[in-house]
């Protein structure tokens, strides 16, 4: 899609708008045509290229770890299994100095967590017009869609579907660790008798409406600081490569400006991609090991 064919304004939403299947208020199901649209579907409708990407990228992580895997030898490692074995190792010392209780599952939990993220995130630096320009394409010429119809966003961590789902799977464990380990008592009592306690049977029964309304914030705040975080990065970035596309079309000298620039942006956002995936392993890691642990 060109920049040049609308306003700017246009511009940024279209690339802001996901691909989104649902209902419409008629009763038939389809694919929204726009903004409008798409919000009438309500809570039930899907982004189609977030579930898309993010299944994508989940299959080849599977694929190529599990590919190593099988042929991995006790030689010097060399090529593809080098790479994947430093960040097995990174990911083992994250464990090993966040996670001090026993549980087999919590290391490849951090590791899917990671580099599911990281190549998700990893998709920013695709530039912004590619794949939605391709995608415009195919809908007109096999689908007869008006291009401007055509919405395909490729990092799925701007969407706040995906970052909350993985946030309230984390939550979720979070929870069943917390009964399993402590039991249902021990877990109720973190939320009702700290941090204000008393000898006084009458005052502890005033402090529990208290201290339940304190852990159950700290407690809501770990799927929604996970999501949200992530999430604003993320999209913060991706507006970025956005705005700077549009210089493209505003003559030569600020395409050159443009391209310096988006250079630039492309090379410090490595950073962050990288950095938003191994803050969410690491917090994921932390929640996992309070949950093992009694206060």
């Amino acid at each position: 899609m060109s920049s040049e064919a609308i306003s700017s304004t246009d511009y940024i939403k279209h690339h802001l708008q996901n691909w989104t299947y649902g209902q419409h208020p008629d009763g038939v199901w389809g694919f929204a045509h726009n903004a409008e649209e798409a919000k009438q579907m309500g809570f039930m409708a899907i982004h189609v290229d977030t579930m898309l990407w993010s299944i994508l990228l989940g299959v080849l992580f599977l694929y190529s770890f599990r590919r190593v895997a099988k042929r991995a030898d006790s030689g010097i490692p060399a090529g593809w299994q080098n790479f994947v074995e430093m960040i097995v190792e990174f990911i083992d010392t994250s464990v090993r100095g966040s996670f001090t209780a026993k549980n087999n599952l919590v290391a490849p939990i951090a590791l899917t967590v990671f580099v599911w993220i990281f190549l998700m995130n990893l998709m920013d630096l695709v530039p912004v017009d590619w794949l939605p320009s391709l995608a415009g394409m195919i809908g007109s010429s096999v689908f007869g869609m008006d291009p401007h119809h055509v919405y395909f966003k490729v990092v799925p961590t701007t969407d706040p579907n995906a970052t909350f789902g993985m946030a309230l799977s984390v939550f979720v464990l979070v929870l069943f660790y917390s009964i399993k380990v402590k039991g249902l008592g021990g877990f109720t009592g973190e939320l009702t008798l700290q941090p204000f306690a008393s000898k006084n049977k009458v005052v502890q029964l005033i402090f529990i409406p208290i201290n339940f309304t304190l852990e159950f914030v700290s407690l809501i705040a770990k799927p929604i600081s996970l999501a949200l975080r992530l999430f604003g990065n993320m999209y913060a970035g991706e507006m970025i490569f956005i705005l700077i596309a549009l210089m493209f079309s505003g003559g030569i000298t600020l395409g050159l400006v443009g391209g310096f620039l988006q250079l630039g942006w492309a090379i410090f956002h490595i950073l962050i991609i990288t950095l938003q995936a191994f803050i969410f392993m690491t917090l994921t890691i932390v929640y996992l090991d309070l949950a093992h642990h009694e206060h």
